[in-house]
């Protein structure tokens, strides 16, 4: 089948899994390694699209399951895609939803029920159960709205149908991701689902490509998603079942400690294609994920944490982080960082920041996410031209010593 994703190698570096190239799709190209904003229900909060770009943006994520909620993937579909929805003309991303589902199902009452059932029975146990959110099965996962508490079914070909209709450039299948504390054979349950349900996913996704195809529409690219929690084995399972499958890359799910990179981000992109691109889900706002993730064969990351951290006062400065709303900062009329070429630092100073945050006004939330992603953004670029460049650990021992000091970084640097 004609791809609608192509991704190139320009330079490995040697000894590492990194590696510098660039992702096609039919909305222009991303230079990797990237910094994928996070713009959950079609929009990063407090930033306009103009802003993202000036910030150095070159693709935003958005959420099959927030979207799927409201506006609805009709409304999406027909305003033409998430991208003329949001005025986004770049690359986009949709996540699947499927972390939201597990962890805002767990969340909203309860906790959550696996059964192995049939269809027929598992419609009908979730339409009796008051008190569950999530229940998971072979065919799907049965779930309520955090919005209404409505009851809702969601398979992988649904998913894809959800994301065909958001029409971003790039999806996610839909995985199953397990707590931090599971245990083995629940993973190991859990692996074998997302795998089956992998497939499900490759195989609708392509016939939807072929209805695009017929209309005269834009392609789009499926990531299947690698799963297995911090079991050595099973992650090396789930990527070479998946690497044996025409997905036109990978995500990298259920990673939720910057020290689990180096171990499990390592066992599965050993073991993935090496010409196809590789996105960590969910993770890689602080430094020293950028660097090991980079290190350890990523090549794009997502994360909502700038904008949610820049909302609360937590600004990253190349000499480690700030809390602005501290009241030493009220009359420093100097930038949050003098190193730093984002609008903000280069209009306004932390005691104006300090002041709109501690007076909760809007604009104080615009700046401060300004700033935050741009950091990120602009990191991950230059880690990218270090690689180029061929100073890649020179750069990655300068930046973390000065962000943590000397002895903290010596974690990230032996």
């Amino acid at each position: 089948m004609k791809k609608s994703l192509t991704f190139s190698i320009n330079k490995q570096l040697d000894g590492t899994l990194a590696r510098t190239g660039v992702v096609k799709t039919p909305h222009g190209i991303i230079e990797t390694p990237a910094f994928i904003v996070g713009g959950t229900k079609a929009t990063v909060k407090s930033l306009n699209v103009e802003q993202i770009s000036e910030l150095g943006g070159q693709s935003i994520l958005v959420n099959a399951y927030h979207l799927m909620l409201r506006p609805g993937v009709g409304v999406i579909n027909t305003a033409g895609g998430v991208g003329k929805f949001m005025n986004w003309d770049r690359p986009t991303f949709s996540d699947s939803g499927g972390f939201q589902v597990f962890s805002l199902g767990m969340a909203y009452k309860k906790g959550i029920n696996v059964t192995s059932h049939s269809r027929k029975g598992d419609a009908a146990q979730a339409v009796h159960s008051k008190t569950q959110l999530t229940k998971i099965t072979d065919d799907g996962v049965h779930f309520r709205s955090e919005l209404d508490g409505s009851k809702l079914f969601i398979t992988p070909e649904i998913s894809m149908e959800f994301q065909h209709k958001i029409a971003a450039d790039i999806h996610m299948c839909f995985d199953e991701l397990t707590s931090p504390l599971a245990g083995p054979g629940y993973i190991k349950q859990a692996m074998d689902r997302t795998h089956s349900w992998a497939e499900r996913c490759l195989s609708r996704h392509n016939e939807l490509n072929d209805e695009h195809l017929a209309e005269g529409d834009d392609l789009q690219a499926l990531y299947g998603v690698v799963q297995g929690a911090r079991e050595e084995n099973l992650r090396k399972e789930s990527a070479t079942f998946l690497g044996n499958r025409d997905f036109d890359g990978y995500g990298i799910g259920g990673v939720f400690e910057p020290e689990e990179i180096s171990s499990t981000v390592r066992w599965v992109n050993e073991i993935l294609p090496i010409d196809r691109p590789r996105h960590l889900l969910g993770m890689g706002a602080q430094p020293a994920d950028l660097f090991l993730g980079v290190e350890y064969g990523i090549d794009t990351f997502d994360c909502v944490a700038p904008t949610r951290q820049a909302r609360n006062g937590a600004l990253f400065t190349y000499d480690g982080r700030i809390n602005i709303k501290n009241s030493g900062y009220s009359t420093d009329f100097s930038p949050i960082d003098s190193n730093c070429d984002c609008y903000t630092c280069r209009n306004y100073t932390r005691a104006y920041v300090h002041h709109l945050l501690r007076s909760n006004e809007i604009l104080g939330l615009t700046l401060a996410s300004i700033h935050n992603e741009r950091f990120v953004v602009g990191t991950v670029d230059n880690i990218r031209k270090s690689i180029n460049d061929g100073n890649f650990f020179d750069y990655k021992k300068e930046f973390l010593e000065r962000y943590y000091g000397p002895d903290r970084a010596k974690v990230f640097l032996d």
